[in-house]
């Protein structure tokens, strides 16, 4: 089963579409574009100084130059004013990305002398850097208030200095408003999206971690299962052999013979299970060569065999079968090591002159109900397993699996010994 699993990976991991390498060029422009980011999240003041002084210097430039003549309304106005409207619309800038709204208020008063003194500087377009940022960082409802804010004062301008129709002057500072809006939404949405793929690929990648610990963990209690149930079983029929030939090698070589005979086919059955769990230990990338020593997982024919060294062990076990057994191999396996594994704490505690009996009825659809019991006496002599032992918490692992029941304690007064009683439900269809 290990290897058909590890063959259903490799081809899964075969069929799956490969990543797409991004071209080189694209590769460079993300390094850089990370290692940007990266500083201006370090050293914010660093960009909003730059950007700052350049359009400060811009406005200066106007100032100076005289550019600003070309587009002004009106002219007579004092240079000392010009000059404070310049650096009134740009110096500003420095806080867009902190506080944008304290920004745009900040503005307002030298947009509104701009446009009732009709110098009509260009630097009030600055306000568009302000209104990007609004609608990057904070809720867009800001964006109504800020639109108007920006308006008020063109209509004061086309108002008091007209220079044709009014919508000359206000449409296209409400599409320019508009388009900035709608590039910082555009650049928000992007960034959010990008921050939730990130986030979720987080908590896939913890999610993984923790599914390959569960994973692990629940292989590591199967296997530590599985080891129990061999060396446990048959490590007990091994010293009940071992103890019977020992008292029949003075008076019967014959038995003794018989006894060690028994030991070495038992030893070899543990020596060949536990080779076939350890292989399952392997790395599965790395070729095995054949092994055809190795048995698979034992199943209901193999409870003749088991219940031949039980009995050779010196413990009689008579058995009774209800209906015909129809049960998948995961099911068997768990009727089987259920078994073995009371038959072992038989062997165990029960002391001489034991004898159990198996009772195994099968019903429609996967339904079985064992029911182990033997006439061992209780107390100190027949223990119930202790707590911190595998056998018990083993049982009931496998027969959680199937959604089953497992009772296992003192047969009701007045029969003594020990019952064991496993009920699986019938499949439920998938």
């Amino acid at each position: 089963m290990t290897q058909e699993r590890a063959t259903e990976e490799r081809t899964r991991e075969q069929q799956a579409p490969q990543e797409r390498t991004p071209e080189p060029l694209t590769q460079h422009v993300h390094r850089i574009t990370r290692r940007v980011r990266a500083f201006d999240r370090r050293h914010p003041l660093v960009w909003d100084l730059h950007l700052t002084g350049f359009w400060v210097t811009a406005a200066l430039i106007d100032y100076y130059g005289g550019g600003w003549l070309n587009v002004a309304r009106d002219r007579a106005n004092p240079d000392w004013l010009v000059l404070t409207l310049s650096l009134g619309l740009s110096v500003p800038l420095l806080l867009r990305r902190s506080h944008p709204r304290a920004v745009l208020l900040a503005i307002a008063p030298f947009a509104l002398v701009n446009a009732w003194t009709g110098i009509a500087l260009q630097a009030f377009l600055l306000q568009l850097l302000v209104v990007f940022h609004l609608a990057l960082r904070r809720p867009h409802r800001n964006l109504w208030w800020a639109t108007a804010l920006i308006l008020a004062p063109m209509s004061v301008l086309a108002a008091r200095h007209p220079q044709g129709t009014p919508d000359r002057d206000i449409v296209p500072v409400l599409m320019s408003v508009v388009v900035a809006a709608a590039i910082g939404i555009t650049v928000r949405t992007r960034r959010d999206h990008t921050e939730a793929l990130e986030d979720r690929a987080r908590r896939l990648e913890i999610e993984r971690d923790q599914q390959t610990q569960l994973a692990a963990a629940a292989e590591r209690a199967r296997i530590a299962r599985e080891m129990h149930d061999i060396i446990g079983h048959n490590l007990s029929v091994i010293t009940g052999l071992a103890d019977g030939g020992k008292y029949a090698a003075a008076k019967s070589p014959e038995r003794a013979t018989q006894a060690l005979h028994a030991i070495a086919t038992t030893s070899r059955q543990a020596l060949g299970e536990l080779r076939r769990l350890l292989d399952v230990l392997r790395d599965e990338d790395q070729p095995r060569a054949p092994q055809p020593e190795l048995t698979p997982q034992p199943t209901l024919t193999d409870l003749a065999q088991l219940l031949e060294g039980v009995r050779a062990a010196g413990l009689p076990v008579h058995t009774t079968t209800h209906g015909t057994p129809t049960l998948p191999p995961g099911r068997q396996l768990t009727v089987y090591r259920v078994i073995q594994e009371a038959l072992t704490n038989t062997l165990k505690h029960a002391g001489p002159g034991t004898t159990a009996a198996i009772e195994l009825s099968y019903e429609e659809r996967g339904a079985v109900t064992v029911t182990v019991t033997d006439t061992g006496r209780t107390g100190p002599t027949h223990p119930a397993p202790p707590s911190g032992g595998r056998g018990l918490p083993g049982m009931r692992e496998r027969t959680a699996l199937y959604g089953g029941t497992l009772e296992a304690g003192p047969r009701p007064h007045p029969e003594q010994g020990w019952r064991v009683h496993l009920h699986l439900p019938e499949e439920t269809p998938q």
